[in-house]
């Protein structure tokens, strides 16, 4: 099972019900969850490379985090977009 196996527990009945608006808000819901998880382990494995002296490595998994944080702006002001 991968990583992402774990987020196909869908009640296809109940989103089926939806509208679209809520179909929306709550991707976007979960793409943020999804993305902090994503940035908490690049972060982690950039101190684990920088520990064993991969200081470039640790750069470039540190920009992927923070890269990953600014999308998920996108996504929260997508967001309170919707609620407005």
């Amino acid at each position: 099972m991968t990583h992402h196996d774990n987020h196909n527990h869908h009640n296809h009945e109940t989103a089926s019900t939806l509208s679209f608006d809520q179909k929306m808000a709550k991707l976007l819901e979960h793409w943020i969850k999804h993305n902090k998880e994503h940035a908490e382990t690049y972060r982690d494995w950039a101190k684990k490379a920088k520990n064993k002296d991969m200081g470039k490595v640790f750069i470039l998994l540190e920009d992927a985090a923070a890269i990953t944080e600014g999308i998920n702006k996108k996504f929260e002001e997508a967001l309170r977009m919707m609620d407005s």
